[in-house]
């Protein structure tokens, strides 16, 4: 029996977030134990006068693994593709290629039914739309950019030549935007970035979730060189030397969550999202900007942190000052 308490939520995703019209033909990308959810938006593109079309994948092994060939050229086929899967394929070449090709996208990752009712998706993504924008414009080519946070985090990097990027979840031709953190992101320049890293709010990704104690990252030279902590930093430090892969230690991403209706609950797209906090992006940056490509691409979130970006401030303690 379908929930029917996902109509609204569906709704929301299928006219506000992805804007879909009549006559649209619009890919739901899922694996099977998210079929819920993918029904009930499959059911809304339906009843707005768009053709869903439903794909069923194995799940992926790992995060930023490649989907199967038919559904990546099924992507840049589509008008609309929404991806409601337990790992993250937003950061594959499918996506950009897709983008490219002029498709719109919207990225579902670790979804609940829960979350299509309460949380991040409540928020007024009309009205967050212009702080996500002034925030990605800041940070753009920015020649030295300063975070810190109240536990420890002291990082700087350069985003010369960088675009800045805009995630409020809604999207036009051309676009992505994951769902349902609002965030704006730039993507360091490779070997720029140096300092510590002390994540203090979560680690969404291989089982990690929410901290129970601060997670201490070193960072030279655009690349994690060592971390420390507990049992969750001894997770995350064995999990990135069983990839075999060095460029799972780039420092690929700072964002900045902008949205006053997610909180800290172990999933990706609410954690990422909660407002005043920051992540930064670890191993692909192709995707927001940059140049590599890796195994994996994880997001370390600490709270409260303070943005100067060429000696402009930015946030302040988790308050955004644009």
């Amino acid at each position: 029996m379908e929930n029917m308490y996902l109509s609204r939520g569906a709704a929301k995703v299928v006219e506000v977030c992805a804007g879909v019209q009549a006559g649209e033909q619009v890919l739901v990308i899922t694996e099977q134990s998210r079929m819920s959810i993918a029904q009930a938006l499959a059911s809304q593109v339906y009843r707005v006068g768009g053709e869903p079309v439903l794909c069923v994948m194995e799940p992926r092994r790992q995060d930023g693994q490649e989907p199967p060939r038919p559904i990546a050229e099924a992507m840049k086929g589509s008008d609309v593709f929404l991806s409601v899967v337990g790992r993250s394929i937003t950061h594959t070449h499918a996506v950009k290629e897709a983008i490219a090709a002029g498709s719109r996208g919207l990225v579902l990752t670790q979804f609940t039914e829960e979350m299509m009712i309460h949380g991040g998706i409540e928020g007024d993504f009309k009205a967050l739309k212009p702080v996500c924008i002034a925030m990605a414009q800041a940070l753009a080519g920015t020649e030295k950019v300063l975070l810190t946070t109240p536990g420890g985090t002291h990082l700087e990097y350069s985003a010369r030549g960088r675009r800045g990027n805009h995630l409020y979840c809604m999207v036009e031709k051309g676009q992505f935007s994951t769902l349902p953190t609002v965030e704006a992101n730039v993507s360091p320049v490779e070997g720029s970035a140096n300092g510590i890293i002390v994540a203090d709010g979560s680690i969404p990704y291989i089982g990690i979730g929410v901290l129970e104690q601060p997670v201490i990252l070193q960072v030279k030279e655009g690349r994690i060189i060592h971390i420390e902590g507990g049992r969750q930093a001894k997770m995350l430090a064995e999990d990135l030397a069983a990839k075999n892969d060095p460029q799972v230690y780039n420092v690929a991403e700072h964002g900045v969550g902008l949205n006053p209706c997610c909180h800290f609950c172990g999933f990706m797209l609410e954690d990422e999202g909660v407002y005043g906090s920051c992540h930064i992006g670890i191993g692909t940056s192709i995707t927001l900007g940059g140049k590599v490509k890796a195994s994996c691409h994880y997001d370390v979130i600490m709270k409260n942190g303070t943005i100067v970006a060429d000696g402009r401030t930015l946030m302040e303690n988790g308050k955004v000052l644009l």
